[in-house]
């Protein structure tokens, strides 16, 4: 699979890359926070939601509203889902890392979504990206088998525990998590998961 630089001008259907924020701090106390063998997600963190960068990010990009900051770590080389949220994602490039990503207008009208349109792109560490709401991804990948850090930034309370009633049809069954809809590849064996990824379960 081709990996692309997230510099190129095929990422712009997807997101961009954020220049003009200082993350240095950030980065500084991701290398505090754990790197499994497999991956772990933790929605919010204190210690990152102290830093300065919490206040630019919350009022710059997301023009107010509460966010979290968290991060996304460990070791992976696997697609195995791909979701999407309402509103923009925050990522910050802790180590290299890949992002396997797709568009969102190409899922079909059942759900599902052929993963041979995913595209990979090199995210250099230090690099703080806005990720579109219209754009499908899932947790990084390590570039070379090593493992990866990623800092993820959200609205306030996306990713945690369902609180409300879901019908059993249509896009409430991609409902996992608050402002979280998922498809996953049947490979994956994610519990629960809408299985909706059709063709290879891209391993890098």
């Amino acid at each position: 699979m081709k990996i692309q630089d997230v510099t190129e001008r095929s990422f712009r259907r997807y997101g961009r890359v954020l220049e003009s924020f200082d993350v240095t701090e950030l980065l500084r106390e991701m290398k505090h926070t754990p790197l499994p063998d497999d991956v772990i997600y933790v929605p919010s963190v204190v210690e990152l939601e102290s830093l300065p960068v919490f206040e630019a990010f919350k009022n710059r990009v997301y023009g107010g509203l509460p966010i979290q900051i968290g991060f996304c770590n460990g070791h992976n080389q696997t697609l195995n889902a791909l979701e999407y949220h309402r509103d923009s994602e925050l990522n910050v490039a802790v180590t290299d890392l890949i992002l396997l990503i797709g568009s969102r207008e190409d899922v079909k009208d059942d759900f599902t979504y052929d993963t041979s349109l995913v595209e990979a792109f090199l995210i250099p560490a230090g690099t703080a990206l806005e990720v579109y709401a219209t754009t499908l991804h899932y947790a990084p990948c390590g570039v070379k088998g090593d493992g990866f850090r990623c800092v993820v930034v959200l609205p306030r309370d996306t990713n945690k525990e369902i609180t409300f009633m879901l019908g059993q049809e249509g896009e409430d069954r991609l409902m996992t998590a608050k402002n979280k809809w998922l498809i996953a590849h049947r490979e994956a064996n994610i519990e629960g998961a809408f299985n909706g990824l059709i063709g290879e379960n891209i391993t890098l």
